[in-house]
């Protein structure tokens, strides 16, 4: 169905959709019945809504591009949250490139359609994990690289984004689950109510969302230094055997270089 006056442009439901991986699944704040994470918090904040979460454990750009994507758009959202980008610095086959093309289409096509879109730039894994110090350098670089990307695509199509190296507490232990890779309670609220502020600043009616957490033990330093030793770092070097021969290469991070055929706006720069 379309607007009267606007060829081809979709009547918006009141619909919240994600579109991400763990983190957006809700990975790290458990609840009775599963994950719950920062999207049904956030949805609770935003006013006779829907709300539907495209999100899967490991997914990458591509998966979010070819897969979450179409079935986003077939709920006709009115606003989406995509978080994802990790999962790729992780791989053999990481390529600036490919994720640049991957997270301008999902947000082209989603602002296109109408869509109000907040993305994020990532944190210094490494600094939460407490990585080797040439493997944190290497994440760093991926990581750095994949946020040159976001502001690119942000400046680009005029989406929303929460940076969270940024964020108050963003380091802090307690903001984080026990395997330091995806967000606790806290951190899922933290997440909520940044989202909620800048669709709220986008023109959507989004309220505040409380920070008071509502369950789950308390974890203290003993249980991250516990989990850190007999899983963490083992999941690590099994998850991180792609990156191994980068901890002896001199070669710098992939680097997109300029993207052909585009003025990008002054204060950005090109990748």
């Amino acid at each position: 169905m379309a607007i009267p006056g606007s060829p081809g442009r979709l009547i918006l439901n009141r619909v919240l959709v994600l579109l991400g991986d763990s983190t957006a699944v809700g990975i790290g704040d458990l609840v009775p019945g599963g994950w719950r994470g920062f999207g049904p918090i956030l949805s609770s904040a935003y006013s006779d809504n829907g709300y539907r979460n495209h999100a899967v454990s490991g997914a990458r750009l591509a998966d979010v591009r070819h897969v979450q994507l179409p079935r986003a758009l077939r709920d006709r959202p009115s606003a989406a949250v995509v978080i994802a980008g990790v999962n790729d610095t992780l791989r053999s086959d990481f390529s600036v490139r490919r994720m640049y093309e991957d997270l301008d289409h999902v947000c082209r096509e989603l602002t296109a359609a109408g869509v109000a879109v907040v993305t994020v730039r990532f944190h210094d894994q490494g600094r939460v994990f407490k990585l080797p110090g040439r493997l944190r350098r290497v994440l760093k670089d991926r990581i750095d690289e994949y946020n040159r990307v976001v502001d690119v695509v942000v400046a680009r199509h005029g989406v929303r984004c929460v940076d969270l190296h940024t964020m108050p507490g963003a380091y802090e232990l307690d903001t984080w689950a026990v395997d330091r890779l995806h967000p606790s309670e806290r951190g899922h609220r933290m997440l909520a109510r940044a989202f909620a502020a800048e669709l709220r600043a986008g023109g959507l009616q989004f309220g505040d969302v409380s920070l008071e957490c509502s369950g789950g033990r308390e974890l203290t330093v003993w249980h991250h230094m516990a989990w850190l030793m007999l899983k963490g770092i083992p999941w690590l070097w099994k998850r991180g055997a792609d990156l191994l021969p980068l901890l002896w290469a001199d070669e710098p991070a992939e680097t997109i270089g300029p993207v052909p055929g585009e003025v990008l706006p002054a204060d950005t720069g090109r990748l």
